[in-house]
């Protein structure tokens, strides 16, 4: 039996989404000044497929296959673009860019804590029998 939707399950994933993406932000915020730093960005495309991988299991029957494990990351779905510079130290963090990401990023996880409160408190309703 299935005690939670998967409602739930996906307001997870999108938690630890979004609390990525703030860790990332803070590191970029922290490193403003370093010189040659390169500003990462979590990309939702990694986060999604390294979600799907968690429930993918495969076998390899020969050394030529491709690897089917996980490469586990500090930060899922952290990438940077080598490209850009900035400032002339070879810094690419654009703060203003950073704080409004850090505001979007904030308002978009309060909007999800926000609906799976709702779920926990619809389901405490129904184990009050309405009450």
């Amino acid at each position: 039996m299935k005690l939670f939707s998967n409602t739930v399950s996906t307001l997870e994933h999108a938690l630890n989404y979004s609390s990525a993406k703030q860790k990332v932000i803070a590191q970029n915020i922290a490193n403003v000044d370093t010189p040659n730093y390169k500003a990462k960005d979590v990309s939702f495309k990694a986060v999604f497929q390294g979600v799907m991988g968690q429930s993918f299991q495969a076998n390899r029957s020969d050394v030529r296959h491709y690897d089917f494990s996980s490469r586990a990351s500090r930060l899922p779905g952290a990438v940077s673009n080598p490209k850009v510079n900035y400032n002339e130290n070879g810094n690419s963090v654009d703060l203003d860019k950073e704080m409004a990401d850090l505001a979007t990023n904030q308002i978009y996880y309060n909007a999800l804590t926000e609906r799976i409160n709702g779920k926990f408190n619809s389901l405490q309703t129904v184990i009050r029998g309405g009450k």
